[in-house]
């Protein structure tokens, strides 16, 4: 006998909700925030004459761009199934922190490029004492950001908020950068390099997350399975249903913050169809209860052979 059946608990909460109105009221104020950092690092850049903080007034714009891909993902992403998408828009989500990683590692290498292409033309600068103002105040407001951004990001199990958070992080730590070799630069005249030499190190930093933001993207598309910690406490969960006398096949895979589970278990084959399905609806109430992540799980029903 094979009975498949499925319960799921709600996979995907409306937009309007309060946990959610969070991750979209943190995106906007990063949003509000990038663009004054935007105005103010290429405003005082130009005019400073600062390769660096051009540079940071740059990454300031992708993060804006991410910030509206993140809001899309989110508004979107969350969204309840329907007949075009029966197993929910979890994936929007994802697609969402994969364009937010691709935009940084593009970014890192914009910002490369300049760096040393003014390093090898030796183009010296010397900004003023306002270029230094103007990357402590984006230190300052990008640091608060990640630590916010991260805090809603957690407690939603969104990798893309997660990823504008450190998004926000590679820009606080690109502005510490900017930071040194700007301030360097106006000390002594002589470190007039060290501004580009700052822009080139920032470069590392973006790169970095802009990979770990796309390879975990990656593995989430392609159904990568939870890990194996993972794997077997599902299956450790299932062997504490009374009833049950083997459980083989368990597979799962990610889906956005989602995770969706299809095993078989071998019941006694003298018990009738009802017994054997309110086992296997057991099993599926007990891994929905204790795994929060957990949203779907299909059970097949296999009678145990007798020799």
């Amino acid at each position: 006998m094979n009975v498949p059946d499925a319960i799921e608990k709600p996979t995907n909460a409306n937009p309007a909700d309060t946990s959610i109105a969070s991750g979209l009221r943190v995106t906007w104020i990063g949003a509000a925030v990038n663009l004054f950092l935007i105005v103010l690092k290429l405003w005082v850049g130009l005019t400073a004459r600062s390769q660096a903080l051009i540079a940071d007034g740059i990454h300031s714009a992708s993060d804006l761009f991410g910030d509206f891909v993140v809001l899309v993902g989110l508004k979107w992403g969350r969204k309840s199934e329907d007949a075009d998408h029966p197993y929910g828009h979890a994936r929007i989500e994802t697609i969402s922190s994969m364009i937010v990683g691709l935009l940084l590692i593009l970014v890192a290498l914009g910002i490369i490029y300049n760096a040393f292409s003014a390093i090898l033309t030796q183009q010296r600068s010397s900004p003023g004492l306002f270029a230094i103002y103007a990357a402590a105040v984006s230190v300052v407001l990008k640091e608060v950001l990640y630590w916010y951004t991260l805090a809603v990001g957690k407690k939603l199990r969104s990798l893309a908020l997660i990823g504008n958070a450190w998004h926000h992080r590679s820009d606080a730590i690109s502005s510490v950068a900017v930071l040194i070799g700007v301030g360097a630069a106006y000390i002594n005249p002589d470190w007039a390099m060290a501004d580009s030499y700052a822009a080139a190190v920032v470069t590392f930093f973006i790169m970095r997350v802009g990979v770990n933001l796309v390879w975990a993207a990656l593995r989430e598309l392609s159904d990568t399975a939870p890990d194996e910690v993972i794997l077997q406490q599902l299956t450790d969960h299932v062997h504490k249903v009374d009833g049950i006398r083997q459980v083989h096949d368990l597979r799962a895979r990610h889906s956005g913050t989602q995770i969706f589970v299809e095993l078989h278990i071998v019941v006694d084959p003298d018990q009738t169809v009802r017994e054997g399905h309110d086992i296997a609806r057991t099993v599926k109430r007990l891994l929905l209860e204790d795994f929060h992540d957990v949203t779907r799980v299909i059970v097949h029903i296999d009678p145990e052979l007798k020799v």
